[in-house]
């Protein structure tokens, strides 16, 4: 009998939690704008209201909330519009990021992906990610937020893979994604300290994003949060016996176990090219990534990687592993498997 489809790309997208599932099934069946005046559209708003006080309170956040349709559109709104200096990114920062700020000036990253802040300037705008979308690599963040005060500058902080799992950042502009964390695709949100920090356009969202709002998918947004996270515990432990079995099997983990976010890995197989594995684990009915999803259709290496120190051809030879709340002990011995059958004739030297 074949083996069923094993998915080990959440970081990518993760499914929709049921919860989620039917918090949007039942907006769908009483839907109404939410800036209109009359009974139906009031009656959105304090949907719309209380879905914003649920996020901010699932995730620990006082500040404002801005709806947006990803974490791509949040970060970019704050990238254009915060009232700060020049702008400064790390060289391992989302390609939605390198894409919103094509003229920042780059911040070096050393060998395990940690940023360099010695060298800030004067009130800039920092775009430095709590957790890394390809390692899974966690940045200091205490500190970056220390230095960034230090230099009278803002910290835009990309949380799409980390919030829901890790406690958020003290950063000024924090960036968070729906489907990350099984909520529906098409909705994000900009977490804003102080309003008065950023650029107001007009249109909805207190005047700082336009368009109508996706009412349904912000209340499966709500009811993703609400489901908790107390499956990261059994993730921490997955992750650390898969990173054993890849280096008993010749394989090279990506980063110290200690900084990585329990929910994704990379691994290099030496001698063996990323988009060949992609292939021989999906013929195997395995589904894991090159890096991000976002960029997966590329033939350049990692710019993460090669940012650490990684050679182009050693760079090439990662593939990312990452959990949902549902991967299971048989998951990672499975994938275990799958690639010591891929790498096993690399190693007898007859590949």
């Amino acid at each position: 009998m074949a083996l069923s489809r094993l998915y080990l790309d959440h970081a990518a997208t993760t499914p929709l939690l049921p919860e989620a599932r039917v918090a949007i099934a039942a907006a769908l069946g009483r839907w109404a704008n939410p800036s209109s005046p009359h009974a139906e559209g009031r009656a959105a708003r304090a949907e719309l209201e209380d879905a914003r006080a649920r996020i901010g309170a699932a995730l620990g956040f006082s500040g404002t909330i801005i709806f947006t349709s990803g974490a791509s559109e949040a970060i970019e709104i704050a990238l254009r519009r915060a009232k700060a200096g020049r702008r400064l990114i790390s060289a391992v920062e989302h390609d939605a990021v390198r894409r919103a700020a094509r003229d920042a000036d780059p911040l070096a990253v050393d060998r395990d992906g940690i940023v360099d802040l010695e060298a800030l300037g004067d009130k800039p705008l920092v775009a430095v990610q709590m957790v890394n979308n390809e390692t899974g690599l966690i940045q200091p963040f205490e500190r970056i937020a220390a230095l960034v005060r230090e230099a009278g500058g803002l910290w835009l902080a990309d949380c799409a893979q980390s919030a829901g799992k890790l406690p958020l950042p003290d950063a000024d502009f924090l960036a968070v994604s729906a489907h990350k964390l099984g909520g529906p695709p098409g909705v994000g949100a900009l977490l804003v300290r102080d309003l008065a920090l950023l650029e107001a356009t007009g249109g909805q969202e207190q005047g700082y994003r336009g368009g109508t709002e996706n009412l349904p998918a912000i209340l499966g947004f709500a009811a993703a949060l609400d489901a908790g996270r107390d499956w990261l515990d059994a993730a921490a432990t997955l992750r650390g016996r898969l990173d054993a079995l890849i280096a008993e099997a010749g394989g090279e983990p990506v980063g110290a176990a200690e900084r990585r976010i329990a929910t994704i890995a990379s691994y290099r197989m030496p001698g063996v090219d990323a988009t060949t594995q992609l292939i021989r684990f999906d013929m195997a009915g395995i589904a894991v990534s090159a890096g991000s999803a976002c960029s997966s259709g590329s033939l350049r290496p990692s710019h993460v990687l090669t940012s650490m120190g990684w050679s182009a051809d050693a760079a090439r030879e990662v593939v990312r592993v990452s959990f949902g709340r549902d991967t299971r002990e048989e998951d990672v011995d499975r994938f275990a498997d799958a690639w010591r059958s891929i790498a096993r004739p690399v190693r007898a030297g007859v590949a």
